[in-house]
């Protein structure tokens, strides 16, 4: 019985093909709209997290603003480090200089830290070498660089070893950073920077005078809450119990702060895109009232040989039906085209995948509207009387 009403729904509907794309269409652009969108967010969400999650979800970032002329030095993070729950401690202040090399200058970023900072952050060199303690230690003037002072300042990556000028202060380059492709880099284009030795630094601005923000890892990531509670302590006995001294930020808060906000996103657009997949419902049950009046002889001729009105609704609900999951199913084989051109596009700096969740949300929400609003023509197709269903001459 259902194989035989989707033969006569397919046939319903191939009688009259650009009626039924049309109809479909609601249908097309909705699930197009819902897996698309909710796609590339959690694709886009998902990379941000993944990079995220790459610095290590043990890393403490504090921010000092009021050191109650107190202020913390190198020797204080040493200390920190003697604690059984931290594992590294790096320093890290920026300022912004002038960088010549022979007859190119710029405005670059300089970042005054230690070698710790290279682990924290989780970088990787081209070429070269990363700061070490003895250059902090000796107030070395070296310099680590990016990818793009490499390319905008001397114009090649064979820079190991060459002179620049920071401020009218010469460095020596030791080493030269990998390109960053991640997607926070992308979306705000490669940066100027350089590293030197926090100690060195502060011969360039008084930016780098005191240590007033630094990163800490701990040394277990299960055990973020103590380690958060202890340097949350040790900052107010050393501030005088002012909360409002420092800022301390913990970064698998943060973590879990974007996986909420991707889950909130994701609902927010999937009910958005839903509203395409209720108008393409009403053009379905606009559609199937006109096929019910325009089928009325034939419903009449049904009913007088034997139909019953179940099998009436029941004809006319799977041609809705069927109507709903084409307009899916071709929806749904569009958006992974689109999500394919988006990844070429892309490139390298991110993937993007069709969800299979939210798939099964689109077959499910439109299997939905399908018999939602094909409910009502179907009703009114079963309740005809035969007598006046024969008299109709349309």
């Amino acid at each position: 019985m259902i194989l035989q009403a989707i033969k006569m729904a397919w046939k319903s509907i191939s009688s009259s093909k650009m009626r039924s794309f049309l109809t479909m269409l609601g249908i097309i652009i909705g699930v197009i709209a819902l897996v698309v969108l909710v796609s590339i967010a959690t694709s886009a969400t998902s990379s941000v997290t993944d990079q995220i999650s790459d610095l290590g979800n043990n890393m403490l970032t504090v921010s000092i603003s009021d050191d109650k002329g107190d202020s913390m030095t190198m020797e204080d993070l040493t200390t920190l480090t003697d604690y059984d729950e931290f594992e590294m401690a790096a320093p890290y202040a920026q300022a912004s200089v002038t960088a010549k090399y022979e007859y190119n200058n710029d405005s670059a970023t300089v970042y005054g830290t230690t070698a710790a900072y290279y682990d924290i952050q989780g970088l990787e060199l081209a070429g070269g070498r990363f700061l070490k303690t003895t250059d902090v230690e000796n107030n070395s003037y070296v310099a680590v660089i990016s990818s793009a002072v490499a390319e905008d300042l001397f114009e090649t990556t064979d820079v190991i070893g060459k002179m620049v000028s920071l401020n009218g202060m010469k460095f020596q380059v030791v080493g030269l950073l990998a390109e960053d492709d991640s997607l926070t880099s992308s979306m705000m284009g490669s940066t100027m920077e350089f590293y030197i030795p926090f100690t060195t630094a502060a011969r360039l601005s008084d930016s780098f005078s005191d240590v007033t923000s630094f990163y800490i890892t701990a040394v277990d990531e299960d055990n973020m809450d103590m380690a958060e509670a202890i340097l949350t302590q040790y900052l107010l006995n050393r501030f005088e119990d002012d909360e409002d001294a420092f800022n301390l930020v913990n970064q698998s808060t943060i973590q879990e702060t974007m996986e909420s906000v991707t889950a909130t996103m994701s609902i927010m657009l999937g009910g958005i895109a839903a509203i395409s997949l209720l108008v393409g419902g009403i053009g379905i049950m606009n559609i199937m009232l006109v096929s019910v009046t325009e089928r009325t002889r034939e419903i009449g001729i049904r009913k007088a040989i034997g139909a019953d009105p179940g099998s009436i609704l029941f004809q006319f609900l799977i041609e809705a039906l069927v109507v709903s999951l084409m307009g899916c199913m071709i929806g749904i084989l569009l958006s992974w085209v689109i999500i394919q051109i988006a990844s070429v596009i892309a490139g390298d700096t991110m993937t993007f995948q069709l969800s299979s969740g939210v798939v099964i949300v689109a077959v499910a929400f439109s299997t939905a509207i399908g018999l939602i609003f094909g409910i009502y023509p179907a009703r009114k197709a079963a309740k005809k009387r035969p007598i006046d269903a024969l008299r109709y001459d349309g």
